[in-house]
């Protein structure tokens, strides 16, 4: 029997952008971390075989936002996320991670261990990707940094890097993370991705605006520098003159980019 109790699956049809059905189960499943039940949303590719072996996309949702979000939103992060896993027959995960407002604290890094675990013993899983758009891009980074060894390949969408210099959503992080950065500083290094660029074995896409004053870029271009000079498989999609968003194009692009060069 699996380690993770499902509660519900509520299964629906969609249809996707490429013009193909997916079957979407709401899946709850009992946390390790506390006991309390917990949620992610999941896609198996059209026609699935679960003798086959399928790469994952686990897909990590932005700051007020749930699960639903790479699931459902049309915008440009969501659905070229969709397409990739759809193209690529990839079960595509899309998880709360705790909260809308989660930023990857201990609680939501626990859960996705336990979910990649869970994963991995219900079907047959060759490689593990992570992608996010604004905090769950930072969220990807933050998570691939502290368990490099479940991670094949990260896509960040317009992440900060460095949470002890970001200066937004400062409740709701120090809520996430348990304290403030006055209070554990440690914590807030812990889960910044460039100050561990060594771990950061994996390829990375990151996305970044010249523009984007929600989450600036300046860290995110920082460690994307610093993994060039480490000689790791890098892309730097940076543009000047957007703001906060990645568009579909260059979703798409990041995204082929981690898969091609992941091993």
């Amino acid at each position: 029997m699996p380690f993770f109790r499902v509660m519900s699956v509520a299964v629906v049809w969609l249809l996707m952008a490429t013009a193909s059905a997916q079957e979407v189960s709401d899946v709850t499943f009992v946390a390790d971390y506390d006991n309390t039940d917990q949620k992610y949303m999941l896609l198996l590719p059209q026609d699935f075989d679960p003798q086959k072996p399928h790469d994952v996309l686990i897909a990590l949702h932005g700051h007020g936002s749930d699960r639903r979000q790479f699931v459902e939103n049309p915008r440009g992060e969501c659905r070229g996320t969709r397409e990739i896993a759809a193209e690529n027959d990839m079960i595509l995960v899309s998880p709360d991670y705790r909260a809308t407002t989660s930023w990857m604290g201990p609680a939501a890094e626990a859960d996705l261990v336990q979910i990649i675990g869970a994963l991995k013993h219900e079907y047959r899983i060759t490689r593990v990707f992570l992608c996010g758009g604004s905090m769950g891009g930072t969220a990807a980074l933050t998570f691939a940094a502290l368990h490099p060894k479940l991670i094949d390949g990260v896509a960040a969408m317009n992440p900060t890097a460095n949470l002890l210099e970001y200066e937004h959503f400062q409740d709701a992080i120090a809520e996430s993370f348990g304290g403030t950065k006055a209070e554990i500083p440690h914590e807030y290094k812990k889960r910044s991705a460039e100050y561990w660029p060594e771990r950061l074995t994996m390829p990375i896409g990151i996305t970044a605006s010249g523009k984007d004053d929600l989450v600036p870029p300046h860290s995110a271009v920082r460690l994307a520098n610093i993994l060039k000079l480490l000689q790791r498989d890098i892309l730097l999609v940076y543009r000047e003159e957007t703001g906060h968003v990645t568009n579909l194009e260059d979703t798409r692009t990041i995204l082929e980019f981690m898969i091609k060069q992941a091993k």
